[in-house]
């Protein structure tokens, strides 16, 4: 784990301290972690100046229209075989996260991310509640069949357009939640769960707007936990948050770890 880097400014190291006594002391921490974490392992984000919503225009990238007609799939898994089926890595945030596993401080991952990458960086599936699926796995809507990725990816590489089913020939489907499907609806009662229950909830690369998920964070607060938020930009929880940190994930979530395990070092000699 690097230590903290020298460019961090002063003001942010005390909060990074702070952040850190507040893991430190936390029993129940949920991470909440948005398109801010997977960006720094270049995956395009959606809403950002550049994102994928900037090139190209999201009603024609519904759930309805993925299902109405092979012409519709066909534009989808170009983009998806493009930007969101390739092999990406975990980055410096993800890492730091499963860190905060090993040490015993995470009681669970919550993510609006359909990447995988918590799972690649150590953190057990157990562990990790996607709330918009996972494009890792394809998925057939007729009989439920789950493909790896890869496999789907060689099928489009070798010149399938719009593949289907090898068991039933039904419509496949990267296993993300499209705009107008309703979430895994087990996966978000067990993340509201989590939050009632938490008494820490840290907001990493979120800009807290994409509804349902966006109420995460006020259900903890209203239960009663603290809050940490870290980010680039403003989000509309900021004022209800004891530590805003402004900033990359990669290089907070780092400096956090490092101050943490100062601290647990600290109480083991005591």
């Amino acid at each position: 784990m690097p230590k903290e880097s020298q460019s961090i400014p002063d003001e942010l190291t005390a909060l990074i301290h702070r952040a850190a006594d507040m893991v430190c002391r936390s029993q129940r921490l949920v991470v909440f972690t948005g398109a801010g974490v997977s960006t720094e392992s270049g995956i395009p984000d959606f809403r950002g100046p550049g994102g994928i919503w900037s090139r190209y225009d999201p009603d024609e990238f519904t759930y309805q229209k993925f299902v109405s007609s092979s012409a519709n799939r066909k534009k989808h898994w170009v983009i998806s075989r493009n930007m969101f089926m390739k092999e990406y890595e975990p980055n410096p945030a993800h890492l730091a996260i499963a860190e905060l596993d090993r040490l015993g401080r995470l009681d669970c991952i919550v993510t609006q991310n359909v990447d995988n990458l918590h799972q690649k960086s150590g953190v057990s599936q157990e562990k990790i509640y996607e709330l918009h699926g996972n494009t890792r796995w394809v998925k057939c809507l007729s009989c439920g069949r789950r493909y790896p990725a890869a496999e789907i990816v060689q099928r489009l590489d070798n010149g399938e357009e719009d593949p289907p089913c090898l068991s039933c020939k039904g419509i496949l489907k990267p296993d993300g939640v499209f705009f107008g499907e309703a979430l895994p609806q087990h996966i978000l009662q067990e993340a509201i769960f989590h939050s009632q229950h938490c008494d820490l909830f840290m907001v990493i690369g979120s800009t807290l707007v994409v509804y349902p998920a966006a109420y995460l964070p006020i259900y903890a607060v209203d239960a009663g936990a603290s809050l940490i938020i870290v980010n680039m930009t403003d989000t509309p929880m900021d004022s209800n948050a004891q530590l805003v940190l402004r900033g990359k994930a990669g290089e907070i979530l780092p400096a956090i770890v490092d101050s943490l395990k100062t601290r647990l070092r600290s109480r083991n000699d005591e």
